[in-house]
């Protein structure tokens, strides 16, 4: 019962802050979670939390979706988290999970340090990013960290950010969890957590939105960067102490 209670209220907070940086919870929650169930768990359960996080998020900001980009982007993000999502079932977690933290900490110090650095918002950026951010989101759960790194160098308003990343994800946690369900990752007996994780999906979408209102813009998108820092730094972290 305790540990239950320390879970949901970890994947409340995950999802207040995966709505203010705009790319979902699953970027805190996939590590956090790890600390109370198994990792295939952890994956079935992100993708069911993160279908409700999306459309409580869509119903906030949805008509500010970019449908241009939700286009480019959403199309290979569903296609290759299929991909990703399979390979689950047959390779080895250890290695990707630590090529996915140093890409983050990299990435985001670069545009950190360098935050003049712009990706135009064009069809071919747009297939690149969004193939590897599905890829990613299948097969370790924290592909939006990913998207989270391209749309904040995209430049957009943070309502459009916001927007149009939750309606890329809501696809592809749908052809996700298919898969991780199909594959017996999210158990009969964890059924009951459903109806808490609906009700977290929806108050830390709207407690994360009153906080994304009072944000400037500049500091919107450094905040974004920091905490894909933060997350990149602990997956190291977590990775490393395997080996001792």
């Amino acid at each position: 019962m305790m540990r239950d209670l320390i879970f949901l209220l970890s994947a409340l907070l995950c999802e207040i802050l995966g709505t203010i940086g705009g790319f979902g919870s699953s970027v805190f929650f996939v590590p956090v979670a790890q600390f109370f169930y198994s990792f295939q768990f952890v994956l079935g359960i992100t993708g069911v939390l993160h279908v409700f996080s999306n459309i409580s998020k869509l119903i906030l900001f949805g008509k500010h979706v970019n449908y241009r980009l939700l286009f480019f982007y959403g199309i290979p993000s569903v296609g290759f988290v299929v991909l990703g999502a399979y390979l689950t079932t047959i390779v080895s977690f250890n290695w990707a999970e630590i090529t996915l933290g140093v890409f983050l900490v990299v990435f985001s110090s670069i545009l950190l340090l360098f935050s003049n650095i712009t990706l135009p918002p064009n069809k071919t950026n747009a297939l690149i990013s969004g193939s590897l951010a599905g890829f990613i989101a299948g097969f370790n759960g924290t592909g939006g960290a990913i998207r989270g790194i391209s749309m904040a160098a995209f430049n957009l308003q943070k309502d459009v950010f916001v927007a149009t990343s939750a309606a890329v994800d809501f696809g592809v946690d749908i052809s996700r969890s298919a898969i991780y369900i199909d594959h017996g990752y999210f158990t009969k007996d964890m059924i009951y957590l459903i109806p808490f994780l609906i009700i977290i999906s929806f108050l830390g979408s709207f407690i994360g939105k009153r906080l994304l209102n009072k944000i400037d813009e500049t500091v919107f998108k450094k905040i974004v960067l920091v905490l894909v820092l933060i997350v990149g730094i602990a997956i190291l972290f977590k990775e490393t102490l395997k080996f001792f």
